[in-house]
């Protein structure tokens, strides 16, 4: 059965870590949606300026963890700061921790995690910046380039993007299916 795979973000997301992941999973022959509170689409952060648009597939209040097999959820300063205060992007994130779907976070994408309650007892890793935050609620950080804790995958920045998607790619390949 095909695979389907969300990509929650909504503006000022960084470009390479959507764009990466979901080339990787593309070439798996899944389907893979950007969701969004956003309608429409959103535009990445590239580096150090706004880059182009992403069209997004499914808007979040629409979207239901049941429907996918795994989410993954890219950073950027700008992108966890707004869907952290989204209550659907939350509960969206809290229901792949549920059932027991495969969720990968890179770079200041575990701040979401953070707001949805799921690190305590955790081992995982993000960018440097956030690393206080994480262990202040309760997880073991690593700086490792990939840290997988059960069916949580998590890397530091875009430089560890080959290590994450493989990592992504082996363990959506290995769970089962929606």
């Amino acid at each position: 059965m095909k695979k389907r795979i969300a990509i929650l973000a909504t503006n000022g997301f960084e470009e390479s870590e959507l764009k990466s992941p979901k080339e990787q999973l593309e070439q798996q022959g899944w389907q893979v949606d950007v969701v969004s509170p956003e309608w429409d689409k959103i535009r990445a952060w590239a580096k150090k300026d706004w880059g182009p648009e992403y069209t997004v597939d499914v808007n979040v209040d629409q979207a239901r963890a049941r429907d996918y097999d795994a989410l993954v959820l890219p950073g950027g300063v700008i992108n966890p700061d707004q869907l952290r205060m989204n209550k659907d992007s939350l509960q969206f994130i809290r229901d792949f921790f549920a059932q027991g779907k495969p969720v990968a976070a890179i770079c200041h994408g575990p701040q979401l995690l953070i707001e949805a309650e799921v690190v305590k007892g955790r081992q995982l890793t993000s960018v440097e910046n956030i690393s206080t935050d994480l262990k202040n609620a309760g997880a073991d950080w690593r700086n490792n380039e990939v840290v997988v804790d059960g069916m949580l995958i998590t890397s530091r920045t875009p430089n560890d993007l080959p290590a994450f998607n493989k990592a992504l790619v082996a363990m959506v390949t290995s769970s089962g299916s929606v």
